[in-house]
């Protein structure tokens, strides 16, 4: 990480440390006194984004039931990533062991997308910063589905989520998803235990 003075505020990210064993381990002996954010949302709608993402780069992959779940209907196959990622509660309770829940602070990617300017808001107050993105920041962009950047002053377009995002989900049978919040819920409610925040998915 680059030095920090005074006044200036370090950010990085990188979406594997929440999931990565030795991600908290190592992060804690680098600075004990890093605030930590975490992007959360639905983990049945991550699973289904994370296998679009993965077919769009990999045409010809099993389909989403075959690779959620061993012998068709069977047993929910936690060892496959888009599966696993999403048992927030599992990885939060290692981060634990490191750091005080005051050092973390989720957000709902729902509410990202649906009210970006309160969320961020939150990210704000949590690194101590003045408010200053507000609703007049974001327009709403039909095509990817997300809420985009105003043009900044001197830029010469709008900002928005890169190509990769915004991408049309393969169609999941409804069996397939019930099975799967059924499947999270319990692992849900100990997270919103735990982080003190109900985020609605179930």
């Amino acid at each position: 990480m680059p030095r920090t003075l005074d006044g200036q505020i370090t950010m990085e990210k990188t979406p594997s440390y929440f999931v990565t064993r030795e991600a908290p381990g190592r992060i804690h002996g680098m600075s004990p006194d890093t605030k930590l954010i975490v992007v959360v949302r639905n983990p049945v709608t991550r699973a289904i984004s994370d296998y679009a993402q993965t077919l769009s780069k990999t045409p010809g992959l099993p389909s989403f039931r075959a690779l959620a779940f061993r012998h068709g209907l069977g047993a929910v196959d936690t060892a496959w990533s888009a599966v696993r990622i999403g048992l927030y509660a599992q990885h939060l309770e290692h981060w634990l062991r490191y750091f005080p829940l005051s050092r973390f602070l989720f957000v709902s990617g729902e509410r990202l997308v649906s009210q970006p300017a309160a969320e961020l808001g939150r990210v704000q107050d949590f690194l101590g910063l003045r408010r200053v993105v507000t609703d007049k920041h974001f327009y709403f962009n039909a095509t990817k589905g997300f809420p985009c950047l105003r043009k900044a002053q001197g830029s010469r377009r709008p900002r928005c989520l890169g190509g990769s995002k915004g991408r049309p989900h393969p169609r999941v049978p409804e069996a397939v998803v019930r099975r799967l919040r059924d499947f999270y819920r319990p692992f849900n409610r100990k997270f919103y235990q735990m982080t003190g925040q109900d985020f609605g998915w179930d």
